[in-house]
């Protein structure tokens, strides 16, 4: 199960980037003069939903995981602290950014505020989900998918 888990974790991430990017560039590109529509809420809308439907799979694998483990050995590994502290805390404050922006777009008055609020929080909480990826290069011991 726990495999299952990691794959559907590791693909579902590149679903979220493409729909982060996605959402990040139709605000910028609409930031000035653009008028939002259904379309608009819809793409950030789907945006946020895949974030949380990888919080869900990542909680869950969080307590599955051989990789977190609470011992007095977690802070000197790297590998152990980046899984145990590092990923999940960084990923928590990005979905948390990414819904506090999609609530304050739901609850602008004008487009451009709409716009500005997802361009601002999606922006920041990309930066901090692709800070917190276990990228191959990083040895953490992740792949690509």
């Amino acid at each position: 199960m726990y495999n299952g888990l990691l794959h559907a974790h590791s693909g579902l991430r590149w679903v979220v980037l493409v729909l982060l990017l996605v959402a990040i560039a139709n605000a910028f590109s609409k930031k000035g003069n653009g008028r939002w529509s259904p379309k608009d809420k819809k793409i950030t809308l789907f945006a946020m939903i895949f974030t949380h439907i990888q919080l869900v799979l990542g909680i869950v694998m969080y307590f599955m995981s051989p990789k977190v483990v609470f011992s007095s050995e977690t802070m000197s590994s790297p590998v152990l602290r980046f899984y145990t502290v590092e990923h999940i805390s960084l990923m928590l404050v990005a979905i948390a950014l990414i819904t506090i922006g999609y609530s304050k777009a739901k609850r602008a008055i004008s487009d451009a505020k709409k716009f500005k609020a997802v361009s601002t929080f999606y922006l920041i909480g990309l930066i901090l989900i692709l800070a917190s990826i276990p990228w191959p290069f990083r040895n953490l011991g992740a792949g690509w998918f």
